[in-house]
């Protein structure tokens, strides 16, 4: 049985992307704590699922980092909220966030080939933030590692690395990321 996802199963996940914090005040506003670059995703009347059901966003201020719910007003009704995570699916996060020319979301790299002169580096197998640098964790391609390379290794997300991301081809073209691997 294989613990491979399809493209519809992917679409349909849902992705951790806040949690609600304490109470703030005494009208239900609660404290968000974000866990996405994606912060327009909260607007009033955006529903989302969550660990306490469906929650539909009344108000929010994101440079107060506050949030407050339909059916949640007072004090007493919000706290119930306290520590709820908020998740969003593929569709949501890409129907309600903007990206930059160039940009890409995180699930978008995952699963991408790397690609250093013609040579399949690996996989992308999952993207993480350390400090404030974005990193792409590779499983290296079998054939490296039977030369005697590490079974994985990290690829800063960086210009200094990155030629193109091609979501579409489902690769990641890079430069001096060899080095990097024949260091691990």
């Amino acid at each position: 049985m294989s613990n491979v996802k399809s493209k519809q199963e992917r679409k349909n996940s849902r992705f951790f992307i806040a949690q609600v914090g304490k109470t703030h005040g005494l009208h239900g506003d609660l404290k968000l704590h974000l866990h996405t670059d994606f912060p327009e995703q909260f607007k009033a009347g955006y529903s989302f699922q969550t660990s306490s059901g469906e929650l539909e966003v009344k108000e929010v201020n994101l440079t107060r980092g506050i949030i407050s719910f339909r059916g949640y007003e007072g004090v007493d009704f919000a706290k119930k909220l306290t520590n709820t995570k908020i998740y969003a699916t593929m569709e949501e996060t890409k129907e309600r966030c903007e990206l930059k020319d160039g940009e890409h979301f995180w699930f978008e790299i995952e699963g991408c080939s790397v690609s250093e002169s013609g040579v399949i580096l690996g996989k992308v197998t999952e993207m993480q933030r350390l400090a404030d640098v974005n990193y792409m964790f590779i499983e290296t391609d079998k054939a490296l590692v039977e030369e005697g390379f590490s079974k994985t290794f990290l690829i800063p997300y960086i210009d200094r690395y990155l030629i193109k991301t091609d979501v579409e081809t489902k690769t990641v073209f890079t430069k001096d990321a060899k080095e990097i691997l024949e260091a691990s």
